[in-house]
């Protein structure tokens, strides 16, 4: 309500309503009420089934008679707009959602099945594979034995017992030297890395080196921080670390599986990497984003291992869990701790910590360990019927590792890529091509590809988008 908007009613139901500051007489204000509810309903703001105020609390909450409020009510549900039923009050109608559908919405309502997207986007596990059950036994656990101090402004660094868990999590599973009060907990990499960057511009780093072909958003970040952002190029080796300029301070790597190329950075590389940091006092960021998944039983160990005091190793649950949980963590080294714990307090980034000791509760409980193996099982399989697939159709075995939610497919040119991915968007496959999705710094140029996650689909889906695909490649990849 613009002017006079009610806080708190009498039934414990608040309602915005965009009324006038200044209403008008008595007839005119249950007009102006009629129309700013028939408007929400309209609208799709007030959803079917929405629980109206009482029209005593109404009235209150607006200054107006309950009359009037009465009166409106009985109007909208003669109209059909709402319902009133003895014991279960006024409610918005389902009727009304109709009345307000758009044609867009009618159009979606109506297609057609089979139609449906195929999502091929790398980066992203199978969200539908979430376990939910494990989840909500977690967050139950967490709630019931949370402690009440623990319900003020947490540490900055995380919970200590999500750092704990972490740190023997990362200790067991990739190798990583790591005591708890080493791990930042943060709500996604991209808010490590952005505070990172703050980070290094406070240090007095003006450049960090990131891979050729790589993440642009994480280039993004970067510059949004002030730093200057250099290209390192890619070959079969990883990242080549002649590249590095004078005024380089830090570099970000995934030399586990290099995204988006899918190679492993060369163990002399990673040494050269590793010397050159120490030699310059400056820091590796290795973003260790899907170091779970190898499926040829040759096990990538993290780089952090070789100089704990100059990488900054970074781990998520964006791809073993989901996206949308938002937890990450850090291993900082020791110079670099209060710096950015100093970070985190002045901006404030901080997961929510009923989220952080559900996590810490499903690593300690097993359930994580379980969820990964499930889910290595399943994206294992589906790049083996991936790669029979194509093999199939004529096309070459896929780049890259055996590893991660995604694999790189060749295509002879840059035009044949754009035109693959534009008409797969015709044909609703969603797919990302290696220069088509801004993976290249400004100005490189390199080989053309699609970077096909394989992981993306739900599971019900998979077989569908498989043959989506390929029926793609048969009829436009030549």
């Amino acid at each position: 309500m613009t002017g006079r908007a009610p806080h708190a009613s009498a039934a414990g139901l608040d309602l915005h309503l965009d009324l006038p500051a200044d209403l008008p007489g008595t007839g005119g204000v249950g007009r102006a009420l009629e129309s700013a509810l028939r408007e929400a309903v309209r609208s799709g703001r007030l959803a079917a089934g929405t629980r109206l105020p009482g029209s005593r609390s109404l009235a209150t909450d607006l200054g107006i008679a309950r009359g009037t409020v009465v009166q409106v009510y009985n109007r909208l549900v003669t109209e059909g707009w709402l319902t009133a039923v003895h014991g279960s009050g006024t409610r918005v109608a389902r009727i009304s959602s109709q009345r307000a559908e758009t044609e867009t919405d009618r159009h979606r309502r109506f297609r057609p099945e089979g139609t449906g997207t195929v999502d091929l986007r790398p980066g992203r596990p199978d969200v539908s594979s979430f376990p939910r059950a494990a989840w909500a036994s977690s967050v139950r656990e967490a709630v019931s034995t949370l402690e009440a101090r623990l319900l003020d402004y947490p540490e900055p660094g995380g919970a200590s017992e999500l750092r704990a868990v972490i740190a023997d999590y990362v200790r067991r599973t990739r190798g990583v030297r790591a005591a708890a009060d080493d791990v930042v907990v943060v709500p996604g990499f991209a808010a490590g890395l952005a505070l990172l960057a703050r980070v290094f511009t406070h240090l007095g780093i003006r450049e960090v080196a990131t891979e050729n072909p790589g993440f642009h958003r994480h280039r993004e970040l970067l510059r949004l921080a002030g730093l200057e952002v250099a290209p390192l190029t890619v070959d079969a080796s990883g990242a080549d670390p002649a590249e590095l300029t004078s005024q380089a301070g830090a570099v970000l790597l995934t030399p586990a599986h290099q995204y988006p190329l899918g190679v492993v950075l060369a163990q002399e590389r990673r040494t050269a990497f590793i010397d050159w940091a120490r030699r310059n006092h400056a820091f590796v960021i290795e973003d260790d984003y899907d170091g779970e998944f190898r499926y040829d039983g040759r096990a990538v160990g993290a780089m952090q291992t070789l100089a704990p005091d100059r990488v900054v190793y970074a781990g998520t649950t964006s791809k073993a869990l989901a996206p949308g949980v938002r937890l990450a963590w850090l291993v900082v080294p020791r110079v670099l701790r209060r710096p950015v714990l100093a970070a985190l307090e002045e901006t404030g980034v901080q997961a929510p910590v009923v989220d952080q000791l559900a996590l810490a509760d499903l690593m300690h409980g097993g359930g994580y360990d379980r969820h990964v193996r499930d889910r290595r099982l399943a994206y294992r399989r589906r790049r083996s019927e991936l790669t029979r697939r194509l093999a199939a159709i004529g096309w070459a075995h896929p780049a890259g590792a055996a590893a991660g939610l995604h694999t790189l497919l060749p295509v002879d040119t840059e035009r044949q890529e754009r035109h693959l991915v534009c008409e797969a968007g015709r044909t609703g496959v969603r797919l990302h091509g290696l220069h088509t999705d801004r993976y290249w710094h400004q100005g490189s140029r390199g080989p053309a590809a699609l970077v096909l996650g394989y992981a993306t689909p739900p599971s019900h889906d998979w077989p569908r988008s498989l043959q989506a695909l390929a029926a793609l490649l048969v009829r436009h990849g030549r």
